[in-house]
């Protein structure tokens, strides 16, 4: 235990923060820590290593940061993620800790089983698996086990009524964590915040602890350093496709992505007043991505999930750069892209 480099999992739904607490994770990791970043991402647009690169330069460079792009990290152990491990621990200079953001798709348990094979096993460990929980989204009735228990105003919601995909992810990511993060608390009254964490605390094993965030602000020794070992207690982590489909394989069918460019947009609050339209009327699940706003020397990062649509200018942009408004789209099958695209193009001056 003591040789093998420590590796933390971080794992939650779409949208949930995880991006921010990697960032949060970096820019307060402590001074002299080489630390390296494998990111999972659904779709083809390099959103989140764009938005980390940068944020933690003394302990994790961009060089050392890798981005899985061909699939769902769940689905791709083989072909991609083991020959990543393995160049990563090629490299002559030894890292003192790795990182990895999975995709909000994906399902911590074959990850974790990854962790078990000979070309990993020697020498790396699963020092904790987080899963990043949206309070806000919670208490706002997805994935809830107890109607009663939801807000009123979302009671007629179908994913109340029967069990879905999303649902199937989240009971995963609960399954497999060490630790939960529920974060966004900040907008959650603190009644109700109490109910979401009880219904979290139902779901979980005995033991796991619950650390509730806003905007990812997690204190660094809580999540480096727990030691878990987490791929010898994989018996105990069951995943729900396992209990309920026999074994059968996880497959990403019932999700589709796709990203696009737009023309010279006429504004920021156009803009996002469109994506929020577009999320309403086409049931998209989670918009990401980065917009050049007319007259500003900064990039404007766009980050959506459900009906809540956040900005932030993030950074200037750099010489040379390319100047573009280019977003991601994630949703359930089928999206409908020619329509989602002739509505974000409105966003056009």
């Amino acid at each position: 235990m003591t040789t093998k480099i420590p590796t933390t999992v971080i794992t939650g739904f779409l949208g949930a923060g995880k991006t921010t607490l990697v960032r949060h994770m970096l820019a307060h990791a402590p001074k002299g820590k080489r630390i390296a970043l494998i990111i999972n991402e659904f779709g083809d647009l390099g959103v989140d290593r764009d938005i980390l690169a940068g944020c933690g330069d003394e302990t994790c460079r961009e060089e050392d940061m890798v981005e899985l792009s061909n699939g769902c990290i769940c689905c791709t152990v083989a072909d991609e993620f083991i020959p990543t491990m393995q160049a990563l621990l090629a490299r002559p200079e030894k890292f003192d800790h790795i990182v990895i953001e999975t995709s909000g798709l994906a399902l911590p348990q074959p990850l974790i089983r990854a962790f078990n094979w000979p070309e990993i096993k020697a020498q790396v460990t699963i020092d904790g698996v987080v899963t990043v929980a949206d309070a806000a989204a919670l208490a706002e009735g997805r994935f809830a086990n107890d109607e009663a228990a939801v807000d009123a105003l979302r009671r007629q919601d179908e994913m109340l009524d029967h069990e879905t995909p999303l649902g199937e992810l989240f009971e995963d990511q609960l399954s497999a964590a060490d630790m939960v993060i529920i974060n966004k608390t900040d907008l959650v009254e603190p009644a109700l915040l109490d109910k979401v964490e009880a219904n979290i605390r139902a779901e979980l094993r005995p033991g796991v602890g619950i650390v509730r965030a806003a905007n990812g602000h997690v204190d660094v020794a809580a999540l480096l350093g727990m030691g878990m070992e987490s791929e010898a207690d994989i018996a105990n982590r069951p995943s729900h496709h396992e209990l309920e489909h026999g074994g059968e394989t996880h497959e990403h069918d019932d999700f589709d992505s796709f990203s696009l460019t737009l023309a010279d947009i006429r504004g920021k609050d156009h803009l996002l007043g469109v994506i929020e339209a577009t999320i309403k009327a086409h049931d998209v699940l989670r918009l990401k991505g980065f917009a050049a706003v007319p007259g500003a020397a900064a990039r404007l990062a766009i980050q959506a999930v459900g009906p809540r649509v956040t900005a932030y200018f993030d950074r200037p942009w750099k010489d040379g750069e390319t100047r573009a408004t280019s977003l991601v789209v994630i949703g359930e099958q089928p999206l409908d892209r020619a329509a989602i695209t002739r509505s974000l193009e409105q966003a056009a001056a």
